[in-house]
């Protein structure tokens, strides 16, 4: 599985290249047995002028993946390449991931309508399935409960349903084997959306670490000097009161509850509550989370409430506790233990 936010990073810069007139290439890992930084569906741009963008081995890998992709940019075929970390030879010394990894190098030209129509479902926010024909690079795409398929008579009708099927419900990219021919399948889903309740200066660095943590991340107050681009960038922002906002379009988000201000704070809980959240973090004691719900009329049951908010890192400063704040959003979100990971075998599952 991908995430919707790290491919649509990818395809703006994808862009900024076409302007530049360079070629660009998409690097994929498309499997990983044995040790590995990333999962397999990790993806990386690489452009003719030079530009990498994105981390797939966290540097082991790097600088020798843009050595093959020049000779895709000459080619202009698509090319897989397989690593076997795990042996004794020049690759292993000094190298920490000690997997077998495969990858996709995919060169993308900007007339390539079936990545347009990627493109569209990425500026839309839509989770989507994409397939690769890893011997010619053909590729298809079908939205998640769409029946249609874009650019579905290059591929065998067994690969398509079994993309509809199939793949949405898979937690990581796959290969798949089809009459001795290999298809990479690849599910995008969007972002988790996190609505911040409160826009002051503590906020600035929970904000900025969740987006960097893959959440799509919206900030909830009707300050417009605060709340704004220049404070928060790279977040939507609301700032109209909060009766007038429509409860439909904010069902399923996660929220942190951070106004210090108890009126404001429980008029945020309460929104929160009745639009069937994912997550909901209070910011301060237990004692004040259990006031104000009494206020509304909720309890500490009525939902998925967390309060105090945040791991116990020891945190005192608003960058520690931003850190406390977003390890918690994303230990959850995986279904981690929030423990060490000191003795730790294998890290992803």
């Amino acid at each position: 599985m991908s995430k919707l936010q790290e491919f649509q990073v990818i395809s703006r810069h994808m862009q900024l290249a076409w302007e530049k007139n360079e070629q660009t290439v998409l690097v994929i890992l498309a499997d990983a047995k044995g040790s590995a930084y990333r999962l397999p569906g990790t993806k990386m741009l690489m452009t003719s002028g030079g530009t990498m963008v994105g981390t797939i081995s966290g540097g082991c890998l790097e600088n020798d993946l843009y050595e093959w992709a020049l000779k895709v940019f000459k080619s202009n075929q698509i090319m897989t390449l397989q690593y076997d970390l795990s042996e004794t030879e020049i690759w292993s010394l000094g190298i920490g991931c000690k997997g077998n990894l495969e990858f996709i190098f995919l060169p993308i030209q900007p007339q390539n309508l079936l990545f347009n129509k990627i493109n569209e479902f990425l500026s839309l926010n839509l989770p989507f399935t994409f397939i690769i024909d890893m011997e010619n690079g053909e590729m298809a795409a079908l939205e998640t409960g769409n029946p249609e398929v874009h650019n579905k008579a290059n591929f065998p009708i067994d690969i398509l349903e079994y993309a509809d099927s199939a793949i949405p419900k898979q937690t990581r990219a796959e290969i798949v084997l089809n009459k001795d021919k290999r298809y990479y399948m690849d599910v995008v889903k969007p972002s988790e959306r996190l609505i911040i309740a409160g826009a002051g200066k503590d906020a600035i660095p929970v904000v900025d670490l969740a987006w960097r943590a893959g959440f799509s991340v919206t900030v909830l107050d009707t300050r417009a000097h605060f709340n704004n681009e220049q404070y928060f960038p790279g977040a939507t922002h609301l700032t109209q009161e909060l009766e007038s906002l429509l409860k439909e379009e904010l069902v399923n988000c996660w929220w942190i509850i951070m106004n210090h201000h108890q009126e404001k704070d429980e008029e945020s809980l309460k929104l929160a509550i009745e639009t069937s959240p994912q997550y909901i973090g209070v910011l301060g004691p237990t004692y004040r989370t259990n006031e104000m719900l009494s206020n509304i009329g909720y309890s500490l049951e009525s939902a998925p409430i967390h309060s105090p908010i945040g791991l116990d890192l020891g945190a005192e400063s608003s960058d520690e506790v931003a850190i406390s704040i977003i390890s918690e959003l994303m230990s959850i979100r995986a279904g981690r233990s929030q423990n060490h990971l000191h003795g730790i075998g294998k890290i992803h599952v």
